[in-house]
């Protein structure tokens, strides 16, 4: 298939971008300040992410679209979300609020600091990220959902672009 936006070719359409840190992973000095496994970091015994999914309805569509990215969480609530790691029923949690950790660099407005509630998913899943009802355009597609062609135009962007 040839991308619609510079006719390259693509093997096929991601349906999901995983992000591999919080934004601000990136920006501490190599040295043991941070601890990153699997969907859990922390820096400087501090500051506390947990990695979840933002799901975007594809419209004519039974897929979703995914982002996989990383919120900040009180010290309080990543620590109760480690605990119940494993407990059946975890589901059943109240949602935590966080803070979207990830930039998203296709967007026009930073993607930083976007209000969020984390819902926690059964065992096994990784928890919901739902943004606050905003203007802000990452927002308006969870809400809204996008077409097949915006998710071709995000493959664009993220593989020709950045």
């Amino acid at each position: 298939m040839k991308c619609p936006q510079c006719n390259n070719e693509l093997s096929e359409v991601p349906l999901c971008y995983e992000i591999e840190a919080p934004y601000h992973f990136y920006t501490v000095p190599e040295e043991k300040r941070t601890e990153l496994i699997r969907d859990f970091c922390v820096i400087d015994e501090q500051y506390f992410y947990i990695r979840g999914h933002i799901e975007i309805p594809i419209i004519d569509c039974n897929e979703k679209f995914i982002w996989s990215v990383w919120v900040s969480l009180s010290a309080e609530n990543f620590l109760k979300s480690n605990e119940l790691l494993h407990v059946q029923g975890r589901e059943n949690e109240q949602p935590y609020f966080g803070w979207l950790s990830t930039e998203l660099s296709i967007y026009p407005v930073t993607t930083l600091s976007l209000k969020t509630m984390v819902h926690t998913q059964e065992v096994g899943a990784v928890p919901l990220i739902e943004l606050e009802q905003t203007d802000h355009p990452l927002a308006v597609e969870q809400r809204e959902g996008i077409t097949m062609e915006r998710v071709k135009e995000i493959a664009h962007l993220i593989n020709h672009v950045t």
